[in-house]
């Protein structure tokens, strides 16, 4: 029998060839990890795969493209997800976002481009108060693209399997499309609480001034906006260490712990059940009296463990050295059961004599592996004479160094743009996922950033600070003037969900590497990362990263049984690389789905495969390949393209090995 292999790949490679040209509006699915601008080219994608674990968030945009007559009155709506026998994933755990614009004058680094970015993610019914928001309707511009954002969360008791659901969007004039969302979620769970520790900053009178237009808000005003915040920072994830009101100091501890005790336990009614802060910042004055009835309290009720002061900011440009060693002798002194933490690295903290005053070391990550002549390549192994003594811990942070701060004496120390992690806006989605993966490399334990409502007042239009776009901007004012609605809240920026995205990869790193192969994960992160001033812009190579860990981790996991005659992959061994399967001839050709990698930042995502709806779709929403009849042979090379990408996609396809107890 003849080998259909050449004939399959001049199919794959006559349907590459043959473009699509979008002339009436068109609407397909897409990954997570592209940023789509007002001048993205349609696709005729309108199906994207997802893999999730339990309690896990995942992912997928849905993008519309006006072509010469645009689209108005543009709704949206995805019912639910259908799963194994009668389960449904609905309600709170699918929410739809229309992602909102902003138009930066000045770019965060040399050569991105000045223009509209998005970012603001306006939801449908927001995931806080629960109440009907304005994301629809709205309009496309002609030959302009715009697009929704998709969250699904994965309960923890769903059983693992395949789910399917359809996204349905129309328009006036009975536009209708449809992209259809295939999840598999695998037999694993990720924790509600995240194992890498964060503190993001927040200061107060920033979201007083930005929800009420004053700067004087009294604490009963703010403590249910600062209570909201905190919730969508947990269920992102991350905690927001210092959100709490200043005066009066001491608080009342009974309303303290009325108000954030449930954040700081677990009980408070977020999506992740059980979510806890990670990190808890006294926030009042540096004397004695106070510190130690703040640490009393804290030990009282279990949460001292979490609870923190800084010691100064970036010595020597924020605090003298001097009077960091003064704070720190008095907290040892009057509080010793709090621990310290301190913005620096190791050289200063030896050089000034600080390594038995601060427990936990805050080093940037342009200082723990970096190009500057005084931090060329990793530093870790500088910092473990100090991890040696108990107690102490390494965490990092990203500022402004890493784009070029450009004031004063703080001048940049690296080339702005030379590829750190980024939480700027106009930078790549890979750029704001990769922090998490920089730190389980370099073995710290959590993360600090210096503010997330440094610009909330005026996020839906200007966030530039400190010569970036959204430097310290992570949340928009979800006021109803803004967003629709009765009730103030939060809303996320795109970055927060690639933060998110971020963390639940470290569970993954740290999964594999618990599971028993170290090794292998280090492996996958590295290879994905050579160093933290390399970060790619290629969204897919993250995807097929994550796709490599869960794979790996399910091998670890999976029931052992006595004919197996198999033992793990040797780590250290070469292997075939995620992205490909190895075919009977010993060859390798492209997985589907995830594992496939894709385009980078800008091009076509990769967790969206065409299928043969995908024709249809494109016929219908008048795109054309330049004739009838080269459209519709087109549409019969991707029909059998995709018959015979199913017949590898049935082998390809993750395997659910038995619930362990």
């Amino acid at each position: 029998m003849p080998s259909i292999r050449p004939f399959r790949a001049a199919l794959l490679s006559l349907t590459v060839a043959l473009p699509v040209y979008a002339a009436g509006p068109a609407v397909w699915g897409e990954g997570m990890m592209v940023k789509v601008r007002s001048g993205t080219a349609a696709r005729s994608a309108t199906e994207v795969r997802l893999t999730a674990a339990r309690n896990e968030f995942v992912s997928f945009q849905v993008a519309l493209q006006g072509g010469d007559t645009g689209l108005k009155g543009v709704r949206a709506k995805l019912p639910a997800l259908e799963g194994p026998g009668s389960t449904t994933l609905t309600g709170p755990d699918v929410t739809l976002y229309r992602q909102a614009l902003v138009t930066t004058k000045q770019a965060s680094v040399a050569g991105e481009s000045v223009g509209a970015w998005p970012d603001g993610l306006v939801p449908d019914t927001d995931e806080i108060a629960g109440e009907t928001r304005s994301a629809f309707p709205f309009d496309v511009p002609a030959k302009e693209a715009r697009a929704l954002w998709v969250d699904v969360h994965v309960p923890e008791d769903a059983p693992p399997g395949d789910y399917t659901g359809t996204v349905t969007v129309e328009a006036d004039g009975g536009f209708q499309r449809q992209v259809t969302a295939r999840l598999t979620v695998v037999d694993a769970a990720l924790p509600s609480t995240s194992s890498l520790s964060s503190a993001f900053l927040l200061w107060p009178p920033h979201v007083c001034r930005a929800h009420t237009g004053r700067e004087d808000c009294t604490p009963e005003e703010l403590q249910p906006l600062l209570t909201r915040y905190q919730r969508m920072a947990l269920e992102h994830r991350f905690t927001l260490s210092s959100l709490f009101p200043r005066k009066p100091w001491p608080p009342e501890w009974s309303t303290f712990d009325a108000t954030w005790g449930p954040y700081l336990d677990g009980t408070a009614p977020t999506r992740l059940q059980g979510a806890r802060m990670t990190s808890l910042e006294y926030v009042g004055p540096l004397d004695a009296a106070n510190l130690k009835d703040f640490t009393a309290h804290m030990k009282q009720k279990g949460w001292l463990d979490r609870a923190y002061v800084q010691l100064g900011d970036e010595p020597p440009y924020g605090t003298p050295f001097a009077q960091v060693r003064a704070t720190g002798d008095l907290v040892r002194q009057a509080a010793p059961g709090l621990r310290t933490m301190l913005t620096t690295n190791s050289r200063e903290l030896k050089a000034n004599g600080l390594e038995d005053a601060v427990d936990t070391a805050v080093p940037l990550v342009n200082h723990l592996d970096g190009t500057d002549a005084n931090f060329r390549g990793d530093q870790r192994g500088t910092y473990t004479n100090f991890l040696e003594r108990p107690g102490t811990a390494l965490w990092m942070y990203q500022s402004c160094m890493s784009h070029g701060c450009a004031y004063g004496t703080n001048a940049p120390e690296n080339k702005p743009g030379a590829g750190w992690p980024s939480y700027m806006l106009d930078r790549s989605a890979a750029k704001a996922r990769a922090m998490e993966w920089v730190t389980f490399l370099e073995g710290a334990t959590g993360e600090l950033y210096y503010q997330s409502v440094g610009m909330l007042s005026t996020a839906w239009t200007d966030q530039y600070r400190f010569n970036g776009n959204g430097d310290g901007t992570l949340f928009y004012p979800g006021t109803p003037q803004a967003i629709g609605g009765k009730t103030d809240v939060p809303v996320a920026s795109l970055r927060l969900k690639l933060i998110r995205q971020g963390m639940q990869d470290y569970e993954w790193l740290k999964a594999v590497s618990d599971a028993g192969d170290p090794d292998f994960a280090r492996k996958v992160a590295r290879d994905l990362i050579p160093a933290a001033s390399r970060v790619t812009d290629d969204g897919a190579a993250f995807d097929a990263a994550r796709l490599k860990l869960i794979q790996r981790y399910e091998e670890l996991t999976a029931p052992q049984t006595p004919d197996a005659g198999t033992t793990p992959q040797d780590a250290g061994t070469q292997q075939p690389d995620a992205g490909t399967q190895t075919s009977a001839d010993g060859g390798t050709e492209p997985m589907p789905d995830e594992a496939a990698g894709g385009p980078s930042q800008g091009a076509p995502g990769s967790s969206s495969d065409v299928t043969p709806d995908a024709v249809d779709d494109a016929q219908a929403g008048g795109c054309t390949t330049g004739g009838g009849g080269t459209a519709a042979v087109a549409g019969g090379l991707l029909f059998a393209a995709w018959a015979l990408g199913g017949m590898r996609r049935r082998h390809a396809r993750v395997t659910v090995p038995a619930r362990r107890k």
